[in-house]
């Protein structure tokens, strides 16, 4: 018994790049996040740090609670969903214009 000979060459072994375009994509879009969020509070900050001593010492128990308030107005009213509404535009415009480094076919 003879084992033929296959008439087909065989196929060459193709190599596939690496691309970890889901991983890249949360990437951008959790960067975007927080650059956004920090943009979009960064005023606010601005202004209550203004309000506060300046210097090393120790701050009293109202200062911290106004510092509290103002770092919970400084990300509310909807910033925090602006931030990440703006992220995805952001990150979906990238894509389709290939702007976004490891997201290019």
């Amino acid at each position: 018994m003879q084992v033929s000979e296959n008439p087909l060459p065989p196929l060459p072994r193709r190599r596939t790049a690496f691309r970890p375009r889901f991983t890249l994509t949360l990437l951008y879009l959790a960067g975007f996040f927080l650059l956004f969020a920090l943009l979009l509070a960064l005023p606010d900050l601005l202004e209550g740090a203004s309000q506060l001593p300046p210097g090393p010492e120790q701050l009293t128990d109202e200062e911290l609670a106004r510092a509290e308030q103002i770092g919970r107005r400084a990300l509310g009213g909807g910033k925090l969903l602006g931030a990440l509404l703006l992220s995805v535009i952001a990150v979906g415009l990238g894509v389709y214009r290939d702007l976004l480094p490891g997201m290019r076919e």
